[in-house]
Formats: C-alpha cells, structure tokens, sequence
C-alpha cells in the first residue's frame, strides 16, 4: 500500500467483489461506495486529499490520494489500487460542470474542465486495461450525464466533455468486449447531490444580455433547482450495482425521468431530421458506375 493510503475493515470485507471508484467525497460517488460498504463490499475510493468522508459498514475501505490533472498520479495510484486486490469494476465518476455560454468561457476554464472531465478518466482506463487484460474480466463503468446525450444552453463545454468520454467508451467497449471486459456509460439526470453548489459547479466569469434567455436562463433555472432535484443518489446507486451485476449490463444506463424524457425528445428529433433530408443524405455517392461526375 502506498505511502498516504486510508483503511478500514468492518467485519465481512473480505467476501465480495473489489471496486474502484474515483471522486468519493461526495455524489454518485460516495453514494455508491456507502452502499457497497452496507453489503459487505471492498471498496478502493480515491479523493483529492486522501481523507475519508465514508464509514466502512461490513466492508473494506481503501482511500487513496489522487490529482486528476496530475498522469503520472493518476498511473501510480491506479498500480496501487491493482495491488491491494483484484479490482471487478472500475468507476470513474470524478468531475464537475461547467456553466457558461460557448462564447464566453475562458480558455483556462475550458482546458481544465477537459482535463478532469475526459482525459482524467481516459487516463485512469488506460492505466487499468493491463490489469482487466490480465485477468481476462472487469467493467468500467463510465459516469457522465444526460447533457452527454442531448445538451442544453450553457452546457456547451460541459457537453462536450462528456460527449467525449461517450465518443471514446463508445468505441472502447467494441475494442475489449472480446477480452472478457465489459464498460456501461451512467447517463444521470438531475439528482439531489450537491452537483449544483460551488464544489462542483463552476460559472463563466460574465453574463452577457445576449445569451439571457438561453445559457442565462439556464443559470437561473439550475440555481432554483440546487437542494430539490428529483434525484436520489442512493437509488441511482443501487441501479447501477444491478446494471452491473446484470447477465447483459447495459452500454448505457439513462438514469431519471427527466434525463429519459430529453433522451427520448432528442432520438425522436433526430430520426425526424434523418428522414426529412433522407433525399440528400443518399445522393452524395459516386455516380452509377464508380466513376466521378462531369
């Protein structure tokens, strides 16, 4: 165990399958490590400061330090979850939002976001995919959002991030389901975690009259709905155990009434879209024949 690790062992960790998730400190997160931990579980959690905000229930506790925006971190803690015991699934959920209209987000805000929202984790799976190679099983398990799926205003960059990890995962999961590995993308709509507060949500540094009714409306609309969304995260919690633990877990798990109606509202959108320019979409091949056109 690595210099800095956290340990708890409550009385039945021992038995049950070994998870390793990023980000427990608060959200999906810890709500997934606490019901883990309630059914005896081991779970390897990281946070950024290494401390516990977790009981350990029946289970075992492992939390280790982590940077996100550090690689080299990022491949050393990873080796030294590996080696505390044979990891089943891998859960990368640490991140935060982005808040601001396209235009104006500064580039320091939208560098950093992409470092923790999509290279974070795609470094963490490409750190973890010789260990799951080597043992021929695993899962990852992918936390990104409905915003991933169908954006809104105000969302852009955010969006974007996530749509990257789906874009990735996406193509991931082809390339190891033959290796025995299995990989699900949790797509949540607004859950009643503190998403919305300062500690996970950052704003752009302006407000231009320009965008008021659209990401300004945005702004307005999430800050009225901090502390009241829908949401339980612990339900959300034990919907992706049971995607997980299912024969045929899913590629995407859509979670929240509201995040299934903009994911509905969107493939409906879009299959109208394909069929009412069908007519150019089928016309763009060579010529009978092969040859180009005059």
């Amino acid at each position: 165990m690595s210099a800095g690790a956290l340990t708890r062992t409550g009385a039945n960790g021992s038995g049950a399958k070994v998870w390793f998730i990023t980000g427990v400190s608060r959200g999906f997160g810890k709500a997934l490590a606490q019901t883990l931990l309630a059914e005896g579980a081991t779970v390897i959690g990281t946070t950024r400061s290494g401390d516990s905000p977790l009981g350990h229930g029946q289970g075992t506790l492992h939390i280790l330090p982590l940077e996100l925006t550090d690689p080299a971190a990022i491949r050393q803690t990873v080796a030294t979850a590996f080696g505390l015991g044979r990891i089943e699934v891998v859960v990368n959920n640490a991140g935060y939002g982005l808040l601001s209209s396209v235009e104006e987000a500064t580039e320091a805000q939208i560098a950093h976001l992409f470092e923790v929202n999509f290279h974070a984790p795609r470094r963490v799976i490409q750190a973890a995919l010789p260990y799951l190679r080597a043992q021929g099983a695993g899962h990852i398990v992918n936390i990104t959002s409905i915003a991933g799926v169908a954006p809104a205003a105000g969302s852009g960059y955010y969006a974007a991030a996530k749509m990257a990890v789906e874009g990735f995962s996406q193509s991931l999961a082809r390339e190891v389901a033959p290796l025995g590995i299995r990989l699900t993308l949790v797509e949540p709509g607004a859950f009643r975690t503190d998403f919305l507060s300062e500690h996970s949500l950052r704003r752009g540094e302006s407000d231009l009259a320009a965008y008021a009714e659209t990401a300004g409306a945005a702004r307005r609309r999430l800050a009225e709905m901090a502390g009241s969304q829908p949401g339980d995260p612990d339900r959300a919690a034990a919907a992706i155990i049971a995607a997980v633990r299912s024969d045929s877990p899913p590629l995407h798990l859509v979670l929240g009434p509201d995040a299934y109606a903009r994911a509905r509202q969107m493939l409906d959108a879009f299959s109208a879209e394909l069929e009412t320019w069908r007519h150019l979409t089928l016309g763009t091949d060579f010529a009978s024949g092969g040859a180009p056109s005059a």
